[in-house]
């Protein structure tokens, strides 16, 4: 195939059209967004893909109403800005889900009013009595696999709202129960919450100057450029919330 890239006359592939990991890219003037200049390169990094996903599915996608009922299944960085969003629209409840007992702390930072480790055996009785028996009015499913996505349909109230975050394997199918579909649920998909990046980012810098949005307490990693492959294998084994590349800034 072709590339758009080159360097020294000699073609660069890459990656979804994205780069992120080059030393080097080239964008379109329309790419190039400008923040607020006083935000560190380590912060507004975070704000293009898993902060803006999350934040956006809450605020811009389902715009959660003050005082509703919140659900989020899977807290890895989009769920966490998920827990952001709901915050910042002044939800009453926001119930976090995690397989991972250390996931509880970081929820709770970013806003959480309550934390259920997704094994336990009695978790749809404890969602239904946090939500005073209705289910929650909101689900957002972040985690990409198919007993989250039968559990944010059965943890839904009637006439509430599921927004699929997660991923499975594009071709895998999903066995739901159909009775869990009922009440007039809506069911939507969102892959960047709602994104206008020009709009979004912008307001997304400037709600972290503010202190209203937490950026520094999802890094839990930085490395550098070359040793990228360890943050990857750090992921794998769920211990990273973002990891930042440093790149060498001189070059």
């Amino acid at each position: 195939g072709t590339s758009r890239y080159s360097i020294d006359g000699k073609k660069l592939h890459h990656f979804s059209v994205v780069s992120s990991h080059a030393q080097y890219c080239v964008v379109p003037q329309s790419g190039a967004i400008a923040v607020n200049k006083n935000i560190g390169f380590d912060q507004a990094c975070l704000i293009g893909c898993g902060v803006m996903t999350g934040v956006g599915a809450a605020v811009r996608y389902a715009q959660v109403q003050e005082g509703s009922h919140v659900l989020v299944i899977g807290c890895g960085a989009v769920g966490l800005n998920v827990i952001q969003g709901a915050r910042l629209q002044k939800a009453q409840t926001i119930i976090a889900v995690d397989r991972i007992p250390d996931r509880h702390l970081p929820c709770i930072k970013m806003g959480a009013t309550h934390f259920i480790q997704s094994d336990d055996a009695n978790i749809l009785p404890m969602i239904k009595d946090l939500t005073k028996g209705r289910g929650a009015d909101y689900v957002f499913e972040c985690a990409g696999n198919e007993q989250s996505l039968r559990m944010s349909l059965e943890a839904l109230r009637p006439g509430g709202q599921l927004v699929i975050l997660g991923k499975t394997q594009v071709n895998q199918d999903v066995k739901l129960r159909f009775g869990s579909m009922m009440g007039e649920k809506r069911i939507v998909r969102s892959s960047y919450g709602g994104a206008r990046p020009h709009r979004d980012f912008p307001w997304l810098a400037d709600l972290y100057m503010q202190g209203d949005l937490l950026l520094d307490e999802l890094i839990t990693h930085r490395l550098q450029l070359e040793n990228i492959n360890d943050g990857f294998d750090a992921m794998s084994r769920g211990e990273v919330l973002r990891a930042v590349v440093q790149m060498n800034r001189n070059e």
